[in-house]
């Protein structure tokens, strides 16, 4: 199997190319990144298996001709408003299969419009197989089939900010935070503000109980369209409160509400971010996400929780390296453009991110190993 990863050398995508150049079914991985150096160091240092060559999600011919020849495409360049259906768009003319770690809602809705197209192409692309989404689908539906009916389905994110690197994260909690974002409630898509909904959740230690809040997400895009719930809604949080105080001050300015504020914001975060994230630091920062399924099983109501925590660059490039091997050894075989839980086995996919260190958990209180 021959893969490309676009946005291969960035903080969360070369956590999924070690884990492929580390694959035995993998013979080849392209690293393309618009940063070849950093790509050349990465395939330097996996070794012969790995070559590196600069792409630009922008150029669409271009990117065309760098996934021709490959068996799956794994799109980890953001932020995912920007690439997402770039990258699905390049991968289905190029005949390849795609996986991606896509974690914007308004993306995740574009990329879902390229389905008959992939269809026609004959490929599977699986958009947003991360951390969340990803995980939580995965657990969400697993949480599903156990049930006759499914009424909710609660999935929910926290971290320590200091658990991660990267423009492009910022990018994504910034516009995660920003306006009113899309939820879906009773039985419907309805537009909420971000950062309502406030409520307190534990996560798997060392996550811990921390305040979340509803944020721009595609789990309330994709799960009601291959499970059948009344509600389906997304919150997140950072342990990091005066983060979080910060982030909404610079929303309620006005100063994130386009993507040139969002870069320029971006931008400063990321230079101010090594010397905040020293503050109260946690001995081993980490991040988590929860899902709680409700519904009916025999007659009864049923609720069914599962969590999943490691660092968060585990988090989110495993679980697309999954994808990328099941896909590439054919026990996924619909075609179109899907979330994960429409297609990904969750028993499997499970299994093989516990043997590669990612810990998951069951009950309210997160603490019994799943």
């Amino acid at each position: 199997m021959k893969v490309i990863a676009i946005g291969g050398a960035g903080a969360m995508g070369r956590r999924a190319v070690m884990d492929l150049a580390a694959t035995d079914s993998v013979t080849q991985v392209t690293i393309a990144d618009y940063d070849l150096e950093a790509a050349q160091r990465l395939a330097a240092e996996l070794g012969p298996k790995c070559r590196a060559v600069r792409a630009d999600a922008d150029d669409h011919s271009g990117l065309v001709e760098l996934i021709r020849g490959h068996d799956v495409a794994l799109g980890t360049a953001g932020p995912f408003y920007k690439y997402e259906a770039k990258m699905a768009r390049a991968a289905i003319e190029a005949g390849a299969h795609y996986v991606s770690i896509c974690d914007d809602y308004d993306a995740a809705a574009e990329v879902l419009e390229l389905d008959e197209a992939a269809k026609k192409a004959g490929v599977t692309a699986v958009t947003g197989v991360g951390w969340t989404p990803g995980i939580t689908n995965v657990l969400a539906r697993k949480a599903a089939d156990q049930l006759d009916e499914v009424d909710e389905i609660a999935t929910s994110w926290g971290c320590h900010a200091s658990d991660t690197v990267g423009k492009a994260v910022t990018l994504h909690y910034l516009h995660a935070v920003t306006g009113m974002i899309p939820s879906y409630i009773d039985g419907r898509i309805t537009y909420i503000p971000a950062g309502s909904g406030l409520e307190k959740i534990r996560f798997p230690e060392p996550v811990g109980a921390i305040n979340v809040f509803h944020a721009g997400h595609p789990e309330p895009i994709t799960i009601p369209r291959y499970i059948n719930c009344r509600t389906a809604t997304l919150k997140g949080g950072l342990v990091d409160t005066y983060l979080v105080v910060l982030c909404n001050a610079l929303v309620k300015l006005r100063l994130t509400d386009t993507v040139r504020k969002k870069d320029l914001i971006g931008g400063f975060f990321n230079k101010l971010l090594p010397y905040l994230e020293n503050v109260g630091r946690p001995p081993e920062p980490c991040s988590a996400c929860r899902v709680d399924v409700t519904g009916r099983k025999e007659g009864r109501w049923t609720h069914i929780a599962y969590g999943a925590a490691a660092h968060m660059d585990a988090l989110t490039g495993l679980p697309a390296s999954v994808a990328v091997q099941l896909i590439g050894e054919g026990k996924v075989e619909a075609r179109g453009v899907m979330g994960p839980e429409a297609c990904l086995p969750p028993e499997e996919f499970i299994t093989r991110l516990k043997e590669k260190g990612i810990r998951f958990f069951r009950g309210d209180a997160m603490v019994e190993p799943l």
